[in-house]
């Protein structure tokens, strides 16, 4: 019985492979329609970007919330893998932690029509929240950490407090896009964690 289920094994997992990387080309595709639209932008939108029908999009994520969810989980990831590699690959941690916030900054932009786009269920909201800062809070705490030791930026300051601080400066975006930008003032904050070189 073993034999047979193994000379069936290899051609069902790359079939999930496939469908494993289909889900995941849409899912970003997603993530940048709603960075740039919001998380309504029209379903046909993100097919257009992803290259794939609508009917396509419905059949992985029957709906708009289970796909938002679904966005939510994997720019989470995303995050969470980017943080080791931009460390190793910044050339310095300073530069990685500037690269990582910009993509939690992205993050933060879609997040904010996360609970909307859930209703009713808050429940699952919170769920969401708690495996949000599980797996992020460590990964910025890894770099600053990384910066304080290359005498980069001045200790003191925790992960959850930069994250949350990032979080309130992107909140005033939504309501006026032409006047405030976000990413200017968070430079500003990181540039004040920066410690002073010396002369």
């Amino acid at each position: 019985m073993p034999a047979a289920s193994n000379s069936g094994g290899a051609p069902a997992r790359s079939k999930r492979a496939d469908a494993q990387r289909n889900e995941q080309t849409l899912l970003s595709a997603a993530a940048e329609v709603f960075v740039v639209s919001g998380v309504d932008a029209p379903i046909r939108e993100i097919a257009a970007r992803a290259g794939v029908g609508v009917g396509t999009i419905y059949r992985h994520f029957p709906s708009r919330s289970d796909l938002v969810v679904a966005v939510y989980r994997h720019q989470v990831e995303a995050c969470a893998e980017a943080g080791p590699t931009l460390l190793a690959d910044a050339g310095s941690p300073l530069v990685a932690l500037h690269r990582w916030v910009d993509l939690f900054v992205d993050f933060l932009v879609t997040k904010h029509g996360l609970a909307q786009a859930m209703q009713s269920d808050s429940s699952g909201f919170e769920a969401l929240h708690t495996y949000f800062l599980d797996r992020l809070v460590p990964v910025c705490a890894q770099l600053l950490d990384a910066a304080v030791e290359a005498a980069e930026t001045k200790p003191g300051t925790r992960a959850y407090e930069l994250m949350r601080g990032i979080g309130n400066l992107c909140i005033g975006h939504d309501s006026d896009p032409e006047r405030y930008d976000p990413r200017r003032m968070i430079d500003l904050l990181l540039r004040g964690l920066e410690q002073p070189r010396p002369h």
